[in-house]
């Protein structure tokens, strides 16, 4: 297993034990072990990456373009984060990554009223910047299986 410790720069730890790393790609990498895997919130595709990564459409300020896809592509981070170093960024790493970490946060169990919450303690206290962006895990309502 190589997933994150809970002291590495913008680790959030689920309730679950799992951790994600989140942080905004117009900043240097955090010191330490590169990710294994990347998802992306970005309105272009990123630059090329030497790890595997996803990119899921969001224009800054906004919700994601294809909302299933992105609660898919979450989902897949939350079953890789079990063995892998997973990251979730966008470009400041404040509001499509506090919004996606909160909805990860609803994908493993944590009530999505609380999910703004739990990652504004964790994370970042200014993560899911827009009313929209809260609406948006306030309403997430993952589909089952």
């Amino acid at each position: 297993m190589s997933a994150w410790t809970a002291s590495d720069e913008g680790v959030l730890t689920l309730p679950s034990g799992l951790r994600v790393r989140g942080r905004g790609l117009r900043r240097p990498a955090p010191v330490g072990p590169d990710p294994e895997v990347g998802l992306y919130f970005l309105a272009g595709p990123p630059d090329p990456l030497p790890w595997p990564s996803r990119w899921v459409r969001w224009p800054d300020f906004r919700t994601p373009s294809d909302p299933a896809d992105a609660e898919d592509a979450l989902r897949e981070v939350l079953r890789r984060a079990a063995d892998e170093r997973v990251e979730v960024a966008c470009e400041g790493g404040r509001g499509r990554t506090g919004t996606a970490l909160a909805c990860l946060a609803v994908l493993d169990g944590v009530p999505a009223r609380e999910a703004v919450a739990y990652v504004r303690r964790g994370y970042h206290p200014r993560a899911v910047e827009t009313p929209g962006q809260w609406l948006f895990v306030r309403r997430f309502a993952p589909h089952r299986g």
